[in-house]
């Protein structure tokens, strides 16, 4: 049986505030901002991922952003995977932003967006 589905395209990140939530995924995590996102009614960007993409979304967030688990290996979150942690690790740190080691004893992190997002960074 042949599968329809050919994979991820992008996944949706709810933000409060576009520019300080570019500033990280652009500065921090080192992602490439996509020109081709059309005016859509509500401010957004789209993040370049390899072949797919991070759509932010900056419109009024139905979920709570406080409350959430400390350790983003418990909560919903977009995983990025990296040829090596330490560039990213390098950044948190300079920028004072905490991060936790994955609990499973691989190379991968947590850290939050400014929005509270989790994301994990899995070394490939």
């Amino acid at each position: 049986m042949t599968h329809n589905i050919l994979g991820i395209h992008h996944c949706s990140v709810i933000v409060k505030e576009l520019d300080e939530a570019v500033e990280f995924y652009v500065n921090i995590l080192g992602l490439k901002k996509n020109p081709q996102r059309p005016q859509l009614g509500y401010p957004g960007a789209w993040l370049d991922v390899g072949e797919q993409q991070i759509h932010l979304l900056q419109i009024p967030n139905p979920d709570p952003t406080e409350g959430r688990p400390e350790h983003g290996g418990r909560d919903r979150h977009v995983a990025l995977a990296v040829r090596s942690m330490d560039k990213i690790v390098s950044k948190l740190e300079e920028a004072g932003l905490d991060f936790s080691v994955s609990k499973s004893g691989r190379r991968a992190l947590f850290c939050r967006d400014p929005d509270n997002n989790a994301i994990e960074i899995v070394e490939r």
